[in-house]
């Protein structure tokens, strides 16, 4: 029996011995979650998209850093508590928070902080959800209970398709830092269905706290799960997978890395000529950029462009239908396809939608390789990349007002947007999609894309504003009018 006055070990020592028990290979730890965690290997497994993390060291930069900024970042590398006792403490409340009834006025407060944000999709339709420390608020103001509550609040509106979550680390002090123990809990709350659609956890400017912490917990974390987590010591390198430019980047998160590249000029002439290299090389899927540059797009472009440019410059377009959309409809719309389950919902090899983006843009015949995926993610991006969206600019504020209107005036308003406001052109391609999207969700029973499933999927590439910004507070009315055209299709497009 341990005796009551065995001392205590201190953290860094604690810490010291951990990673001398554990020596063994990642693949040997025994995972306490292997139960919740466990995912068969399904044949559009797309693992080949993700990249190992490993433990890559923390640059000079990183490691010594400013009184004042240690401060601020909390990147000491040390932990107040005593990780042993806190670990100890098993949350068994988990479960009591994982199914806890919310709504969005639970959280009115959070949500204007800016502290999540989800920005859109990436290339190939995975949403992205960015949480920035440095609009945490402080731990007197805020439970860490009802910060666990609201994360998964949140969450629960994306996690039944692929999606990746980017961290911004800096600005984690000792006045908005969670205890320890929470850490455990929120992994524990955060159980399968959280973890199975999560292609990749981006942990930007890490710092040792987070890496003495992922060792404390390493052991108790499944393998497969730690693969998904990739280290980001500067927003250049963050650069490689995801379009800064779309993520919202919190100013103190901008400045803090030029301060990093300051300290370190081989990284900064690594940002520098990354930076020159996508100057150089226009986005043929931004019309933007293309104009700016006095450049005219191929007669045959389809992504990146505008309705009317596509009807003008595509004799093979049939009843306003670009041929892109024709295609992957006809394609879907085979038994075999319908009837793939979490069809929408899941990415694909981002080498083959850009294979087949190009293929589209040159006019080439394009082939699905017999994966419906394929042609469910290039559907999703052609309505992604339109110059504006199939709903246009001028319906946005308006649907944003959805949620308020009555049960009784839903119908009449959503028929004047449709029938009256919007584009011939966008109306005829608007009901294309939502007739076959109505096929969709007739099989739910065999694929399980519901109304409302298919909503979440299609609503934010529907509609978004002239910014490109697309607030959490938007997300939800865009959905809701998404699904509302959905479930009322037949009375609201005339045939």
């Amino acid at each position: 029996m341990e005796s009551e006055h065995q001392p205590k070990l201190s953290p860094i020592r604690a810490f010291q011995v951990l990673h001398a028990n554990n020596m063994e290979p990642e693949d040997t730890y025994t995972s306490l979650s292997e139960y919740h965690d466990y995912e068969p290997r399904l044949e559009f497994d797309d693992s080949e998209l993700t990249q190992a993390s490993g433990l890559a060291p923390l640059p000079p930069e990183l490691l010594d850093i400013s009184d004042d900024l240690l401060e601020r970042s909390a990147s000491d590398g040390t932990i107040e508590e005593n990780f042993e006792e806190e670990l100890g403490k098993a949350p068994e409340v988990y479960g009591e928070i994982a199914n806890a009834s919310l709504d969005d006025d639970a959280f009115s407060e959070l949500a204007g902080t800016g502290l999540v944000e989800v920005v859109g999709d990436d290339e190939i339709g995975r949403r992205i959800i960015v949480v920035s420390a440095c609009r945490l608020p402080s731990s007197k103001d805020l439970h860490p209970d009802k910060l666990l509550r609201y994360l998964m609040f949140t969450l629960d509106k994306y996690v039944e398709q692929d999606y990746s979550v980017v961290y911004f680390h800096y600005d984690l002090t000792s006045k908005n830092k969670p205890p320890l123990s929470w850490l455990w809990k929120a992994y524990k709350a955060f159980d399968r269905k959280y973890k199975k659609n999560l292609k990749a956890l981006y942990l930007v400017h890490p710092t040792n706290f987070i890496r003495i912490v992922w060792q404390m917990l390493r052991p108790a974390i499944s393998v497969k799960f730690g693969r998904k987590i990739m280290y980001v010591n500067y927003l250049h390198e963050l650069q490689q997978h995801l379009n800064l430019d779309k993520l919202c980047i919190p100013k103190p998160v901008l400045e803090y890395d030029k301060l990093l590249l300051a300290k370190n000029p081989r990284a900064a002439e690594v940002a520098r000529q990354q930076a020159e290299k996508v100057d150089a090389a226009p986005d043929v899927s931004d019309a933007k950029v293309v104009q700016n540059e006095s450049l005219s797009p191929p007669i045959t472009q389809q992504f990146g462009v505008s309705l009317q440019f596509i009807k003008e410059n595509n004799t093979n377009m049939i009843d306003s239908i670009p041929p892109v959309v024709r295609q992957c409809v006809e394609f879907l719309s085979q038994p075999d396809a319908l009837e793939t389950e979490g069809l929408f919902r899941r990415s694909a090899n981002i080498s083959v939608i850009k294979e087949l983006q190009r293929a589209c843009n040159k006019g080439e015949p394009i082939s699905f390789r017999n994966d419906p995926h394929n042609a469910a993610v290039l559907l999703k991006t052609f309505l992604r990349d339109l110059e504006e969206p199939l709903l246009t600019f001028d319906l946005h504020e308006e649907i944003l007002k959805f949620q308020t209107w009555s049960n009784r005036e839903k119908p009449r308003q959503v028929k004047i947007l449709i029938l009256e406001r919007l584009p011939l052109d966008n109306y005829k391609l608007l009901k294309y999609i939502f007739q076959f999207l109505w096929k969709v969700q007739d099989r739910s029973c065999l694929n399980k894309m519901t109304s409302g499933n298919l909503a979440v999927v299609f609503g934010p590439n529907l509609s978004w504003p002239p910014n490109g910004y697309m607030s959490l507070q938007a997300i939800s009315p865009i959905n809701a009018f998404t699904d509302f055209l959905l479930e009322n299709q037949k009375s609201i497009f005339i045939i």
